[in-house]
């Protein structure tokens, strides 16, 4: 039973069902991958929370949490703009398997930055998940060694995902109407 759209809401994209059979494929693939290794997730405020609290209770494999938190800034909306990060990692990734969780990889330049700032900190390995790619926007190609899904190009909110900080705790990913302010 499909639960009643809030207001704005288009239609919904993926499930809950979906997502979490979705989830637990990916956590299987990084589980084998990481089977004898220890796990430092890195997952990338606020928008991943959600995708890495699901993926972490499903991975097979001893894990550490750490967070760090962006800002973007740009002169035109929709741009690409300078980044910086806001909120550092508490702890070191030198010498750490580090798996970069995205709630969503868009453009490519806010991952490509991530994945340069943490390269340069010593990882043993680095790699990214993604909850959501939206692979038809991308204009810096980057490395996306797991992704949930694969969206058009639409404006997705839920499981994370908002509009004006509304709408992360939809269990669902929902496509927003275009008419939006």
């Amino acid at each position: 039973m499909m639960p009643e759209l809030p207001p704005g809401v288009e239609r919904v994209l993926f499930t809950q069902d979906q997502i979490e059979r979705r989830i637990e494929e990916v956590a299987l693939e990084i589980s084998d991958r990481y089977k004898d290794k220890n796990l430092k997730l890195i997952g990338v405020l606020k928008g991943s929370v959600f995708f890495l609290a699901a993926l972490a209770r499903r991975l097979r494999v001893p894990v550490k949490l750490d967070f760090l938190a962006i800002s973007s800034f740009s002169n035109k909306s929709g741009a690409p703009g300078l980044v910086r990060i806001a909120k550092d990692l508490d702890d070191s990734v030198e010498g750490e398997d580090v798996l970069l969780v995205e709630d969503i990889v868009d453009t490519g330049f806010t991952l490509r930055y991530l994945l340069q700032v943490l390269a340069s900190r010593g990882p043993n390995s680095l790699a990214v998940c993604t909850f959501l790619d939206r692979n038809s926007r991308r204009i810096v190609q980057v490395p996306v060694e797991y992704r949930c899904f694969e969206i058009p190009d639409h404006f997705v909110i839920g499981f994370g995902l908002d509009y004006n900080q509304l709408y992360r705790n939809l269990n669902y990913v929902a496509v927003l109407r275009p008419e939006r302010d």
